[in-house]
């Protein structure tokens, strides 16, 4: 089985592509699978760092208005079309999976002329240019949030690592917090603003520290790597740990109680799958899609949403403190969170591509046959 996965640029488009590659690899140890990519986007360093190959073609940014810049478009389109059709031969793929971004468009149109069979796979809830396109060329279309409107998709969700879909953070909740050096018997605050920090998050937490830990609220708080002299001391009997980067996410989910973060498809689609309550900041630019991200967790009792500018140390103090000293409600917004996570769908959107292959590799007489592989 030889697959090609687009999905470039952003961590949100990366990290669900490397998960069905992981779930491919362990139904079928044979399988081929080449990720292909741009070189401006994060894939030059995750790919690599998974052990896939990747293959780099032009990125082609898509404006949704028309601006001087955009004259050349058909020209640098057809030249990443073309790019990505020199992979897709070099490969011999028998489909590509394409999850948005830049890269996804010239793969999606190169397939199409290659008449290789297309699945489309959209995590946000409000489609991208490139997903809408792909698809326009295929039925088979999944999402990954149930009020995604796409053309022919089916919810499924998205596809995350096994280390998180299979975590057990009551198993392994007092491990996890002597690899911080946290204590057991006390309260985690989890903050994240993502790889990179999060300005506001970092200020209204660093602002409540002291009220945090006199409330004998523990923090585990990836600040950036560009914020680690505004930190507050770890020193005391409450310890505050502040970290620039962690790239154990599975054990910092099960030593934490309650998260603080932003709102991305991704971050919602693991908080849920470990039962992980958060009070969620949805990013402030962009189209909105972050706080449609969190709405359903908050509307079903598994989160809290603030908005950027609402974001303070006395909101910290006067709203989320109390939450986080309440052990039945944050078990209750747990099993809540939890009850909308969707651990299998690397596995499911797996079994989906393996179905497209076996149908295809049906329909052709001179072309061998595939064993089909089920997941169990």
């Amino acid at each position: 089985m030889r697959v090609l996965l687009a999905g470039g640029g952003s961590a949100g488009h990366i990290e669900p592509a490397l998960a069905l590659a992981d779930a491919l690899r362990r139904a079928d140890p044979g399988a081929e699978v080449t990720c292909l990519g741009t070189e401006r986007g994060l894939e030059t360093r995750l790919i690599p760092l998974r052990g896939y190959p990747l293959e780099l073609i032009p990125a082609v940014p898509l404006a949704r208005s028309m601006t001087p810049g955009q004259i050349a478009l058909p020209v640098r389109m057809a030249g990443a079309v073309n790019a990505a059709a020199k992979v897709i031969d070099k490969t011999r793929c028998e489909v590509l999976v394409g999850f948005g971004g830049y890269v996804s468009t010239p793969a999606y149109l190169a397939a199409k002329r290659r008449k290789v069979a297309i699945v489309v796979h959209e995590a946000n809830p409000k489609p991208g240019l490139a997903n809408r396109v792909g698809a326009r060329l295929t039925t088979h279309v999944f999402t990954g949030h149930p009020d995604t409107q796409l053309r022919n998709g089916k919810y499924l969700g998205i596809p995350i690592r096994r280390e998180i879909a299979e975590l057990d953070r009551l198993a392994v909740g007092d491990k996890a917090r002597a690899h911080f050096g946290l204590r057991t018997d006390l309260p985690v605050l989890l903050v994240t603003g993502g790889s990179q920090g999060a300005r506001s998050l970092n200020a209204a937490v660093f602002g409540a520290a002291g009220s945090l830990r006199a409330a004998g609220i523990q923090v585990l708080h990836i600040i950036g790597p560009r914020n680690a002299a505004d930190a507050p001391t770890t020193h005391g009997a409450v310890p505050y740990i502040a970290t620039t980067y962690i790239d154990r996410m599975d054990l910092a989910y099960a030593a934490a109680d309650f998260a603080l973060c932003r709102a991305g498809a991704m971050t919602c689609a693991e908080l849920t799958a470990v039962g992980l309550p958060a009070a969620y900041v949805p990013l402030p630019i962009g189209n909105g899609e972050q706080r449609l991200n969190a709405l359903p967790i908050v509307q079903h009792g598994g989160g809290m949403l603030v908005l950027d500018e609402e974001l303070t140390p006395d909101w910290l103090r006067d709203k989320l403190l109390p939450v986080l000293v309440n052990i039945d409600q944050v078990a209750d917004m747990s099993a809540a969170a939890h009850s909308l996570g969707r651990g299998d769908a690397d596995r499911w959107l797996a079994q989906a591509v393996i179905d497209v292959v076996r149908e295809n590799r049906a329909k052709g007489p001179d072309r061998a046959k595939g064993p089909r592989h089920r997941l169990d």
